[in-house]
Formats: C-alpha cells, sequence, structure tokens
C-alpha cells in the first residue's frame, strides 16, 4: 500500500516498522513533525513518546532504553546536536543494545536556524555510519535499515534529511508495524558501558576497527547506485543526487553517475569510478565531505583525473535546487547555462520580513523593556520566536540556546557599566538557560534575565514543555514552576508579570533595573495563536476621532495597526490584547462592544 507523506511522517513511520520502542526528542524545524507523527501513531502499538527538556537528554534517554534491549530513536535538527554531542561521541564506543537511531535534521540555507552545519561531519568525526536520504521514500526505508545496521555494528547509525526531504510530500510504500517491542532489561557490563579511561582506551581499537567492515556493508546498500557511461562522470550525495540525474536527463549527455546515500562512503564504486573518466564533478549541499574523499582516492587510483567541485561550480553555502545543478553541469561541459525565469508575484510583492504576530505578547514586553532600561542599554536575546523582535531595539545578541544569559553575565564582567536586560522563552530557559542562571547567581553577575513565557514552544510549532503540566502525548503531568526554579537558582528578584497590563509591566521592570543583584522577570501571556485557536473571544479595539496622528501606534510595530490619510485604524488581524491603547498618548485607541 503506497500512502502520500510528509518526509517527517514518513521518518516515524519507518520507525513503527522498525519495531521501535522508546522515540525522545526536541523540537526543532526541520524536525519536529517526526514526534508529532509518532505521537498519532502510538495507538497502533505500545511505545514511549516524548520531548525531553534538550536534544542531550533525548539522546540519554533513547541510549539508555536502547540498553535494555528496545530499539530506540532520537530526533533533533541539526544545531541540536551540537547540544547532544557529548554523549553522541562516547556512545559510538560505548555501542548499543537494540538498535539506537539518531535523527538530525539539517537545515541547508538556514530556513529556520542560526547556521548551516553539515551533521556528515559529526558522523564522520564520531566514526558512526550516516544515511542520507534524497526523498521521502529513502529516508522511511533507510530509518528501517537502521536499525538492523545499528545491531549488526553494535553502533549507533545517524539519519540526515534535510530540509527538502523532511518536508517535501511524496508516495511511500507503507509496510505493517512491527510486533510490539518485548520488555526491556538492563544487562550490567562495566567494561562495555561504563567509559572508564581504561575501557574507553580499549573501545576505541573496537570502533577503528569496525569502520572497514561497515564500509564493505554499505557499499552494496541499495542508495549507492553506480552507472558507468562516459568519460567524465557526476558523484552526488543525498538530495543532490535527485537534481543531477535530472539534469543529466535534460542535458542529454552521456555521462557516468554516482550516486551516494551512506556513508562511511563506498569506496571501492569511487574507484570505480575515478578509473573510468576523466573528469568528474561531486556535487553536494555544504560542506565537501565527499569532494575530499574523492580528492584522496584520486591520488591513488588516477591522479590525472580532474576533479570538480565547491571550487567555482557548487557552493558551499546555501541550498542546492535543479537549476544550479544543471548549470554547474553545463558549465563543464561548455554549454549553455539557463537562466532562472522571475516570478512575476516577485516583482510586485512588497518585502516581508519576519515580524512578530499582532498581539504577541513579546511585543509589549520589549516595549515596556526598552521603554525602561532605555537605548543605550545591552540586549542579548535568545533562539525562538522573540528574536523577530531585532527591529524593536531589544535583540542585541542570538547564539544559541540558553547563551542570552550567560552572555549577558559575560558581557557585565567584561566591563559593561550600563544596564544589561537579557530575554529567553520558557522553553529555551528550560532547555539550555537553567545553568546560566544559576552561573549568573554564583558569581554575582548584576543582570536582569526576563522568561518571555507564552506556555508553549511556539516557534517549532507549540509543542508542550516541563512548564505546561502536558506530556507530548497529551497527558497531563508536573507543571514545573518557573518562578521557583528561578528562586532556587538564587534569582534575587523574581516577578511575574501580565505584559498586557503595560502600567504593572513598566513598574516591575523598574524594580529589576534598580535590584542591586541578578533579577528575573517571568512575562506570562499565553502565545495568541494558542488563544485564537481554542475560540477565544478576542476585545474589539477602533481609533477614534481624537488621533492625532503622531505615530507611536505604529511604531510599536502591531500588524493590526494600519495608517490611512494621517490616522492610524486597527485592521482584522487585531486580537483583542490592548496594548496599543495603554500606549495612545492621546487616548483615541479605546475598546467597543463586539
Amino acid at each position: 500500500m503506497r500512502e502520500y507523506l510528509l518526509g517527517n511522517a514518513a521518518i516515524a513511520r519507518g520507525l513503527l516498522e522498525a519495531g521501535v520502542g522508546v522515540v525522545a526528542g526536541y523540537p526543532g524545524t526541520p524536525s519536529s513533525e517526526i514526534i508529532e507523527t509518532m505521537v498519532d501513531l502510538k495507538s497502533e502499538r505500545p511505545l514511549h513518546v516524548e520531548w525531553s527538556v534538550n536534544e542531550k537528554v533525548a539522546l540519554e534517554v533513547a541510549a539508555g532504553a536502547s540498553w535494555t534491549g528496545r530499539r530506540a530513536a532520537a530526533t533533533m535538527k541539526h544545531v541540536g546536536l551540537n547540544v547532544a554531542a557529548d554523549p553522541f561521541m562516547t556512545l559510538a564506543y560505548l555501542g548499543v543494545g537494540a538498535g539506537l537511531l539518531l535523527i538530525c535534521a539539517d537545515d541547508p540555507y538556514c530556513h529556520s536556524s542560526q547556521n548551516e552545519q553539515d551533521s556528515r561531519r559529526y558522523a564522520q568525526f564520531a566514526g558512526i555510519p550516516c544515511l542520507d536520504p534524497k526523498n521521502p521514500g529513502e529516508a522511511k526505508e533507510m530509518a528501517v535499515f537502521a536499525f538492523e545496521l545499528s545491531e549488526k555494528f553494535n553502533i549507533p547509525v545517524m539519519l540526515r534529511p534535510t530540509t527538502r526531504v523532511s518536508h517535501a510530500r511524496a508516495d511511500v510504500e507503507i509496510g505493517q508495524a512491527a510486533a510490539p517491542p518485548r520488555p526491556g532489561r538492563f544487562i550490567k557490563n562495566p567494561a562495555r558501558r561504563v567509559a572508564l579511561p581504561s575501557h574507553a582506551r580499549l573501545l576505541h581499537s573496537e570502533l577503528l576497527a569496525k569502520q572497514a567492515a561497515m564500509e564493505e556493508a554499505l557499499e552494496s546498500a541499495p542508495w549507492n547506485n553506480l552507472a558507468l557511461h562516459g568519460d567524465v562522470g557526476i558523484i552526488a550525495s543525498g538530495i543532490a543526487g535527485l537534481y543531477a540525474k535530472e539534469a543529466i536527463f535534460e542535458l542529454d549527455e552521456d555521462l557516468s553517475f554516482l550516486c551516494i546515500g551512506a556513508y562511511p562512503l563506498p569506496k571501492k564504486l569511487i574507484s570505480r569510478m575515478l578509473e573510468h573518466v576523466s573528469r568528474v564533478m561531486i556535487i553536494e549541499e555544504l560542506e565537501p565531505v565527499v569532494e575530499e574523499q574523492v580528492q584522496i582516492l584520486a591520488r591513488i587510483v588516477n591522479p590525472n583525473a580532474e576533479i570538480l567541485g565547491k571550487e567555482g561550480f557548487i557552493p558551499r553555502e546555501g541550498e542546492l535546487d535543479y537549476l544550479l545543478v544543471r548549470n554547474a553541469i553545463a558549465r563543464m561541459l561548455g554549454k549553455a547555462e539557463r537562466v532562472a525565469a522571475e516570478s512575476a508575484a516577485v516583482s510586485i510583492l512588497p518585502p516581508r520580513p519576519p515580524s512578530l504576530c499582532a498581539g504577541c505578547s513579546h511585543r509589549a514586553t520589549y516595549y515596556a523593556m526598552r521603554k525602561v532600561f532605555g537605548k543605550n542599554a545591552i540586549y542579548p536575546s535568545d533562539i525562538g520566536c522573540y528574536t523577530m523582535a531585532v527591529g524593536m531595539g531589544t535583540v542585541d545578541t542570538c547564539l544559541c540556546m540558553g547563551a542570552s544569559i550567560t552572555l549577558a553575565s559575560g558581557i557585565r564582567f567584561g566591563g559593561e557599566k550600563e544596564g544589561i536586560c537579557c530575554s529567553l522563552g520558557d522553553s529555551t530557559f528550560l532547555h539550555g538557560g537553567m545553568t546560566g542562571l544559576l552561573n549568573a547567581a554564583y558569581n554575582k553577575a548584576r543582570i536582569t534575565v526576563t522568561i518571555l513565557d507564552n506556555s508553549t514552544t511556539a516557534m517549532t510549532g507549540h509543542q508542550p514543555h516541563p512548564g505546561t503540566g502536558m506530556t507530548a502525548t497529551g497527558e497531563a503531568t508536573t507543571q514545573v514552576s518557573i518562578e521557583a526554579l528561578a528562586r532556587a537558582l538564587g534569582a534575587g528578584l523574581v516577578e511575574t508579570v501580565d505584559p498586557y497590563h503595560l502600567d504593572e509591566t513598566l513598574e516591575s521592570f523598574q524594580r529589576a533595573k534598580d535590584y542591586p543583584g541578578l533579577s528575573v522577570i517571568i512575562a506570562r501571556q499565553p502565545c495568541v495563536i494558542k488563544a485564537r485557536r481554542s475560540n477565544a473571544r478576542p476585545k474589539s479595539f477602533l481609533v477614534g476621532e481624537e488621533c492625532i496622528g503622531c505615530k507611536i501606534c505604529l511604531d510599536f510595530g502591531c500588524p493590526a495597526i494600519e495608517f490611512e490619510k494621517d490616522k492610524a485604524r486597527i485592521n482584522a488581524l487585531c486580537t483583542g490584547c490592548g496594548v496599543c491603547a495603554a500606549i495612545c498618548s492621546a487616548s483615541a485607541i479605546r475598546e467597543v462592544a463586539r
């Protein structure tokens, strides 16, 4: 049977068919739908699915489940692997019980990320296999195969879909869900499970000894395909293989072609290609992982072969697409390149920079923060939808999850005398901000930390977290108190405000600014999108004749406020937060009956 599935849904289906028993992850685009689909599929079989506190935790939960003999998977985006890198590197030494799959979704072009790192480098670094699908169907089949590979070599396996694979839709062949996993039991084996130096040295040697066998096993994997024709060749990996195959067909050239979908690289297939051709182009997104290995092999197999790739043909940043790949191959062959036709819509649509939603409480929080701390204060921020408030002058830094607090501390200890008010979301605080707050308290950093609590993980699709009192599967659970956490971690002043109550919020920020130590403001108001989905009836506001055209409300930046004939007006996007009425200098905005 075939189903039309999103790439991430196809991966989830593969996990089900492989007999997975535990799936843990942290939300991050483009990976989030995997866990969400697993929740939907959970009714088909007994398994544990969770949103973990962060990616390190998710991988460790999955590893523990694997060591009980249940197949397990951890999901995250590429930057999440940085958080999970500590257990990731050592797990390659310690091995698995049942199969262990790490699904790490890369994001070329930074569609929703702060960098474009290539997770194939991590797999190469750790010495584990990596599967690189080019479409949703392959992603599903690789998810099933990965567990078999993991168990065969007693090693974690990485599945690396990219944004275009995770978020593409395709017909996917659906199989039967595997039998329910047997109850797990941990078998004690300190020599295998305890990373003492004396154990790790032996396990490292064992890991290195596996490499040749893993390469041999993956050489004939169905995702590595070689077709020898003319003396000019193309080697492509992952989704670039689709673009290259289509380009070769359209250019009607008799080119040799090697498509790679599994790492360690198939060196025998690459060597056969190099023996056959005089010139070869390597097409891959982001880093020259394949290209570097081809260059090394070429020195042995065919030193005269011309190797083309990142230098002058294939960019090292951004996404590839069909036209870019087609033109690179055409340029190599001396054929005419094709110019992209500009869409008529592109030429007439105005620019639309990302912005906070109409009525978003973060906008009110930032407004109050800026009004109290002033334009000369320093505003470190963090990863989340609130980063889009950069135009409000309250986002001076954005590095990685939880870094706003530690950067703020470093800026203070570096000698900054102005006020410092950092900001991060509730989910981000629970993910990576708690240690930063503890460090700030312990080292006596005089900063203000603003926790923008919208009671969800909004940026990645409104997933629950420990502060919501709800698990991934919708079950009620312990609801963590951010106030109690902040006090326990050492903050001297902790206050909670409703950003829609602007006067109270301004007063609270003033107390925080004046406080001689570490202060925390928790700005709590549920995400306006969630409120709208719950069919909450918003208040209605309009602009009266008293409007003097001062544009203070317009500068506030809410998409629900427009200017027409020198007067402000409120459009249909209004969610009824009422903050614009509070800031109007002429008291021209007022609530009206619905």
